[in-house]
């Protein structure tokens, strides 16, 4: 039993964690209160249209990529016969380990003037057309690479619990194949593709180093270039407030993917469909997209590191690795103990405020790293202000306090997504048979709760920690001095044009992002057998 004082210190340590998501967002609508004329004026009559474009044209732009591809791939893996099927439903699942600025930066060396692609075209053509390295649409097609799976993976799972038998009915009644495709088939999968979309959005809106790369201007390099350019915090401020924007405008439209969704799964997954004259097609198709998305890059990365030594591993580089790692570690075991008390304090102390409150702590994901590293900025200078006046010199802005807690916003909804499943596989009963046989509470917790939890605690721990790992625009602007990270390296590097010598950290990087995917490959296997 739990009295109302236990009851109301949870729920306002649930509070407390939620207030720590709305309180960047309070700072960055405050600084509107600081006139900033001459700032706004010159982002004016320079770059700001150009911003609210680009931005714009990237969404929509990453929108349709996303869909084509992740739709697509997700029907013919779903409901088709093909060869490779068995390995390529999972190996799609691979660019998710592939950062967008690493893709970025292999697809400039690629396409450049000098690179090999263009190189070999003018051997072969007369006349080589326009051909710039860094237009706008390759952007666009490198985002799409990357956030694919995440539409892939939502909308593969929506497919398969349809089933075959309401594709067939939907044809016993008329339809056509590709009619029970449109008509039945993607409006039942709406929700889930929805989800996926939303998602990939969102990473778009939080770009940094592959829009960098590409030397294409978005809030986000408006933003690094306000603070660090004009060291005008204010206006950076100002400036990632219009990007929470866009933030909106992307969970609005997810929210209405979903609004009137139904669910419906008829037996879970049938025998599958084949249709063996477009069982090669299909195979080329997902073989292009994963070999355009990961292994051509992967290559090239190896074929760098190899032929610049690859054993050139210097003290440096090792420190890197060394703080990648440790700050992912911490970040993640953070975010883990605190995910795991907001899933507890959910399930065994309900109310309509506890629920509004996960709900708002979990919300970070939707704030790219650039708005969150200023709401933080200038939430911790205004305490060390304050802190000051009483006589008390703390010293808050760049400090690993302030990059942890950058993390642990940005990332809570990673990491409470899979404890709370993991929570809700342990069933009341079990613990109550549990008590009922003199077990004690800790007896309980550690019989009953960590064996069943284990699972979801390491997928939640993966996949924070190489979140964090991976994450550019935080630690690039809140990392404190000398505490540099894999991330922070290759955009040092790329920034200068050395993609060879970014190309060991980024493997690096690459290989550690390979950890979690095959963790969410192998229990999604393990569900299916």
């Amino acid at each position: 039993m739990r009295t109302r004082g236990a009851l109301s210190a949870s729920g306002a340590s649930v509070l407390l964690l939620a207030l720590l998501v709305l309180v960047p967002i309070v700072v960055l609508l405050a600084a509107w209160q600081q006139e900033q004329w001459a700032t706004w004026q010159h982002l004016l009559d320079t770059v700001l249209w150009r911003l609210v474009g680009n931005t714009l044209f990237l969404m929509v732009g990453v929108t349709a990529g996303v869909l084509l591809l992740g739709v697509s791939l997700a029907w013919c893996v779903a409901t088709l016969e093909f060869p490779g099927r068995r390995w390529l439903q999972w190996a799609l699942l691979l660019p998710m380990a592939m950062p967008a600025y690493v893709l970025a930066f292999v697809m400039v060396d690629l396409l450049d003037y000098a690179g090999p692609i263009q190189t070999f075209l003018r051997q072969w053509l007369p006349v080589l057309p326009d051909f710039s390295a860094r237009h706008p649409l390759w952007v666009v097609i490198t985002l799409s690479l990357v956030l694919y799976p995440y539409v892939y993976m939502l909308a593969r799972l929506a497919f398969e619990a349809q089933g075959r038998a309401v594709l067939e009915q939907a044809r016993i009644l008329g339809d056509t194949a590709s009619s029970a495709f449109f008509r039945v088939a993607l409006p039942m999968a709406r929700p889930g593709i929805a989800a996926g979309l939303a998602l990939a959005l969102m990473e778009t809106l939080a770009d940094f180093g592959a829009v960098s790369i590409f030397n294409f201007d978005t809030f986000t390099t408006a933003i690094y270039k306000s603070w660090y350019g004009l060291f005008n915090l204010q206006a950076a401020a100002q400036l990632a407030s219009l990007l929470l924007l866009f933030v909106v405008v992307a969970l609005w439209l997810e929210r209405r993917g979903r609004s009137r969704a139904r669910y419906s799964e008829i037996g879970g997954r049938q025998t599958l469909r084949s249709r063996p004259r477009l069982a090669w097609g299909v195979t080329l198709f997902a073989f292009a997209v994963l070999f355009l998305a990961f292994l051509l890059p992967v290559s090239r990365l190896l074929y760098w590191v190899i032929d610049n030594g690859l054993m050139q591993v210097d003290a440096r580089f090792l420190n890197l690795i060394w703080r990648t790692f440790l700050l992912g570690t911490m970040a993640a075991v953070l975010v883990l103990t605190l995910a795991g008390w907001l899933a507890w304090v959910k399930r065994h102390q309900p109310s309509p405020s506890v629920s509004v409150a996960v709900r708002l702590a979990t919300l970070g994901y939707a704030l790219p790293g650039s708005v969150l590293a200023v709401g933080i900025m200038i939430s911790f200078s205004a305490v060390e202000s304050w802190l000051a006046d009483l006589g008390v010199g703390i010293v808050l802005v760049s400090t690993l306090a302030a990059l942890l807690l950058a993390y642990v916003v940005r990332f809570m909804a990673v990491g409470f997504g899979p404890v709370e499943n993991a929570l809700q596989q342990v069933r009341p009963s079990l613990v109550e048979a549990a008590r009922t046989l003199g077990a004690s509470s800790a007896e309980v917790g550690r019989r009953v709760y960590v064996p069943m939890m284990l699972p979801g605690l390491l997928t939640a721990l993966l996949l924070v920690g190489i979140d964090v790992m991976k994450e550019m625009p935080a630690t690039l602007l809140l990392r404190p001095f000398g505490w540099d990270t894999l991330a922070v390296r290759i955009y040092e590097l790329t920034a200068e044009g050395e993609w060879q010598r970014a190309a060991a950290p980024a493997l690096t990087l690459v290989l550690l992002g390979l950890i979690p995917v095959m963790v969410l490959t192998r229990r999604r296997s393990a569900r299916l057998s």
